[in-house]
């Protein structure tokens, strides 16, 4: 699946990347814990949070995920977005819980981490 075919499962909306909607995804990891990303996330794997800081995007580059989504509407600042952009990783946002987002993406053939 690609990142674009998340943004209409989700009905996200891009805040970086948005010419990187054509990278695929494998399979997916929701988690506000980044040790937890760290122990469980291989390549190509989108990542779902609510968390909005800096170092969601510096564990993202440190194992290459696809894309990164926030939950629950919330917006990033704009050094992340800067910081993403700078990486090549595609932040998106929507207004769907953790929960119902990993459900969707489930129910629609990504695997989990």
């Amino acid at each position: 699946m690609k990142v674009c075919d998340i943004v209409h499962l989700l009905d996200a909306t891009f805040l970086a990347g948005e010419d990187l909607g054509e990278n695929e995804v494998q399979s997916a990891c929701g988690a506000d814990l980044m040790s937890d990303v760290l122990a469980f996330v291989k390549n190509k794997t989108i990542m779902l949070t609510g968390l909005t800081n800096l170092q969601v995007v510096r564990t993202a580059e440190m194992l290459d995920v696809a894309c990164i989504v926030f939950v629950r509407g919330k917006k990033p600042s704009d050094d992340i977005i800067e910081l993403a952009n700078k990486h090549g990783i595609p932040i998106l946002s929507t207004a769907h819980t953790l929960y119902t987002a990993c459900g969707i993406l489930y129910a629609n053939g990504i695997s989990g981490s």
